[in-house]
């Protein structure tokens, strides 16, 4: 059983909750004393994408693919990012996450202590649309594992010939996917980063929970 296409009413719905959760994380930012708060509302001063995007930034630097970051990839990192922040706070919010001191942080540790905490039962719902999405089983969402849950006949982008398929399922893709790296494909982490960003802009666990399944038909 197909159904119908559901990315311009989740997308609806989180572009509103965004715009709310920018307003206040940058509202936020003017008497925070914390840096790695600091950094974690700017980032969600841009919105649900914001922290994924940081991710993307690092990914993107770190060339050797070991997952770490030294001091000065970081401190450029977050510069190319536009992250307003001194040299020396930088310093020393690589210090905190450098636990073993070895001059290297594991970034994707990094992201998860910068993500906004999210309770268990969030976190289950959203791996179970992630499971449902993922028809192949193989940890990543792409347009083969849509093409066998969502039917695009209803997408007015698709009714007026505007788009075909195939763009309605990218274009659904890219919106979980990260801002710098479209490669049409969405991994668990990423889908969870998108709605950590979410997450945030919802303070009730019931609201989230019936939002995730309405839309996704859990």
């Amino acid at each position: 059983m197909q159904m119908h296409f559901p990315a311009a009413g989740i997308m609806a719905g989180t572009s509103r909750h965004d715009r709310e959760m920018a307003v206040n994380a940058k509202k936020q930012l003017s008497v925070c004393t914390d840096p790695v708060e600091s950094l974690r509302l700017q980032c969600l001063a841009r919105g649900s994408s914001g922290i994924k995007g940081l991710g993307r930034t690092f990914k993107i630097m770190d060339d050797d693919n070991n997952r770490t970051l030294d001091m000065k990839e970081f401190i450029k990192g977050l510069n190319d990012y536009g992250v307003l922040i001194e040299k020396e706070e930088a310093m020393a919010m690589f210090q905190r996450f450098d636990r073993d001191n070895s001059g290297f942080i594991d970034f994707d540790e990094f992201l998860l202590t910068l993500r906004p905490p999210m309770s268990n039962a969030r976190k289950e719902v959203i791996t179970q649309a992630f499971r449902k999405l993922d028809k192949t089983n193989d940890g990543v969402i792409t347009i083969e594992d849509l093409r066998g849950v969502y039917n695009v006949k209803y997408h007015p982008k698709y009714q007026n010939g505007e788009w075909t398929e195939e763009q309605v399922f990218r274009k659904f893709l890219d919106s979980f996917d990260s801002p710098y790296d479209k490669d049409g494909q969405v991994t668990k982490e990423e889908f969870l980063n998108y709605y950590c960003g979410v997450s945030a802009s919802i303070d009730s666990d019931v609201y989230f929970i019936l939002m995730m399944k309405n839309a996704w038909k859990l």
